[in-house]
């Protein structure tokens, strides 16, 4: 029923910015939050940012707080993550998914309805 679709991933040089867009079909934006993680080889998914309708709020990892902004275009039923100043650390598959309950907004384990991922690779 919800889908996620991931785009927006490549190769950026180090510093560069990159833009990764989310778009869900099935649902509109109204009763839940939006979440970004992301996975490198050998490490399990990380929390990157998320950001809940309740009352618009906004969260970051801290390693990514001041370079990574998550924002919304309901119109367009999209989730964005721009990234700035990027480095070799953010390398990664980069995945959005939805968050239903009202819990930890950085677990992993409470959010659903996962997109394929991108792929993001910082050259140095």
């Amino acid at each position: 029923q919800v889908q996620l679709v991931e785009s927006g991933g490549g190769l950026v040089q180090a510093g560069g910015s990159r833009r990764l867009s989310c778009v869900v079909s099935g649902r509109t934006f109204s009763d839940f939050a939006m979440g970004w993680f992301r996975q490198a080889p050998g490490k399990e998914r990380e929390f990157v940012a998320a950001v809940t309708w309740s009352f618009g709020s906004t969260h970051y990892a801290d390693n990514v707080k001041g370079r990574f902004t998550i924002s919304t275009d309901n119109a367009k039923n999209t989730v964005y993550l721009q990234m700035n100043s990027l480095n070799s650390e953010d390398t990664a598959v980069y995945y959005c998914a939805v968050q239903y309950n009202s819990g930890n907004y950085r677990a992993v384990d409470n959010y659903r309805n996962w997109g394929q991922g991108t792929q993001v690779t910082v050259s140095s």
